[in-house]
């Protein structure tokens, strides 16, 4: 059980709720906070001017709104903004978003009644998803346009899914015995103003991109094994004259996994002797190839990246991200532009761009697996069948290639692309949303890449019969992939074997660094 209302929440906790099908409960204490913020508001609101409980919004708000109007306002504003367009985001991404939103409701700033982060809980717990679109937000008043679709969910109306069908909010309510909220103040701004789905879907890329980054290390370490390279390339000594605390790390997991190997060569032993240098031409390689001899100069960057990105976004899924900032405590209502969501864009840019050179380096040992010109030890495309007549990997090549191109043209950024909107309100806009989005689809692209490596390492390794000198890392890597896909010499659909591993990539962390 997942507590919600004191402590900060990691990324580990949103991996169990997301992934393990962890409960959540709010805190007793933190709910007493929201009544009091609600309660607070109600009386402070009286006789005075307070953006969008008695006045218009946006560009609007310089139009005081009559009270026997104030409820209708709230009403007016959810339905008025619900509309996304695009495709219905996917459970995991919704339900992330969720938690965030209900995280930043429940520090009490916000002055919304309690049956608020109360539903939200019941929704979460329930695994019921509130419809929400690709398309609508410019991620600087928040996402106001996804935010408002789960608005019109908690009050009861449009449609939610429950067990993979999409149906209507009331009708899953009251089959759940759930109760709509109703407006009292502000909830409907309280809602849609905030950073909760680019948030949201950068907590869950998080998780997916540190399972990307382990599993690129597996595989890279495999193909070490495979080249029987030398050590000295993820030494201590080496890397420690280079202070970057990614390519340290990256090159400490190395040791650490490839220390039991029987195939890592030490190069003082094989070059650093008399005998060796009588050859004019060296039938050792000196040095391997960069994809294979600069893992931790190439992941090192990649994870200073993810560790700075999970920083940043583990602070704004903490944070209170509406506007205006309901103080208590201060006795003040405090206006300003903490919806923004410039830190989420950015970060989500910069993850992506970090991603994608990461399907590079895939594609790239990918190719050197199955160019004989490049490994010289294996069978083209990693042909276990007759040459000629069966493929092998070959096809594979062309969607990890293709896949890695578009992932090249994906990584150009959001968040400069600021559009002025809403009568020049908005100014300056992050595209924090779609910085989230297009970085969610290039991790799962790299994935995907990682998939076809993973299997194609697997048909490497038993071309070459070395299965019994891996090291424990790689032998369980190995294995894992050969109980999903078995060895294969037979041409067969590769599509169905490629499914295999993706759907366990997608939700198994090897945990390497």
């Amino acid at each position: 059980m997942i507590r919600i209302g004191i402590k900060k929440l990691t990324l580990d906790d949103f991996e169990s709720i997301l992934f393990k099908n962890e409960k959540i409960e709010l805190e007793e204490k933190a709910l007493i906070k929201v009544e009091e913020s609600f309660e607070f508001l109600k009386g402070f609101s009286k006789d005075k001017l307070i953006y969008g409980i008695n006045t218009g919004f946006g560009p609007m708000a310089q139009y005081k709104v009559d009270e026997e109007n104030l409820l209708d306002l709230q009403y007016n504003l959810i339905r008025s903004h619900c509309a996304g367009m695009g495709e219905p985001l996917d459970d995991l991404k919704i339900k992330s978003a969720m938690i965030c939103r209900l995280n930043s409701l429940i520090q009490g700033y916000s002055g919304v009644h309690p049956e608020v982060v109360i539903l939200l809980k019941d929704l979460i717990n329930n695994d019921v998803y509130p419809q929400i679109f690709e398309h609508g937000g410019v991620g600087a008043s928040g996402d106001l346009v996804q935010l408002a679709h789960l608005a019109l969910n908690l009050i009861g109306e449009g449609e939610v899914k429950y067990k993979g069908t999409f149906r209507p909010t009331a009708e899953v309510y009251n089959e759940l015995g759930l109760k709509p909220i109703s407006v009292h103040l502000r909830e409907g701004l309280a809602l849609i103003n905030g950073t909760s789905v680019m948030t949201g879907i950068g907590m869950l890329n998080l998780i997916l991109a540190e399972r990307a980054i382990n599993w690129s290390l597996a595989s890279s370490m495999m193909i070490i094994e495979m080249v029987e390279s030398y050590s000295d390339h993820y030494s201590t000594e080496l890397n420690a004259v280079k202070p970057h605390i990614g390519q340290q790390a990256v090159a400490a997991a190395m040791q650490k996994s490839l220390g039991s190997s029987k195939l890592i060569r030490k190069r003082e032993e094989h070059l650093f002797n008399k005998e060796i240098t009588k050859q004019e031409v060296l039938k050792d390689k000196v040095q391997e190839y960069y994809s294979i001899r600069c893992i931790p100069q190439i992941l090192g960057p990649i994870l200073d990246t993810f560790l700075y990105a999970k920083t940043v976004i583990e602070n704004e899924a903490n944070s209170v991200n509406d506007n205006p900032i309901v103080d208590k405590e201060n006795q003040n209502i405090w206006h300003g532009g903490n919806f923004h969501g410039d830190y989420v864009s950015l970060e989500m840019d910069k993850l992506k761009i970090a991603l994608t050179k990461l399907s590079v380096l895939s594609e790239r040992q990918l190719n050197f697996l199955f160019n004989r010109n490049l490994n010289g030890i294996l069978p083209p495309f990693v042909n276990l069948g007759k040459l000629g007549l069966n493929l092998g990997m070959q096809a594979a090549q062309f969607t990890a290639t293709s896949t890695t191109a578009e992932n090249q043209t994906l990584s150009n950024p959001m968040y400069v692309h600021s559009i002025s909107c809403n009568n020049d309100n908005q100014d300056v806009v992050s595209m924090g949303t779609n910085s989230a989005l297009i970085c969610n689809k290039v991790i799962n692209n790299t994935l995907q890449v990682l998939s076809i490596e993973l299997l194609s390492i697997a048909q490497a390794i038993d071309a070459l019969e070395i299965e019994d000198k891996l090291s424990e890392n790689s032998k369980k890597v190995f294995d894992e992939v050969r109980t999903l896909v078995p060895k294969f010499v037979e041409d067969s659909i590769l599509h169905q074997k490629l499914n295999k591993i993706i759907s366990f990539v997608q939700v198994n962390n090897p945990a390497i660094i």
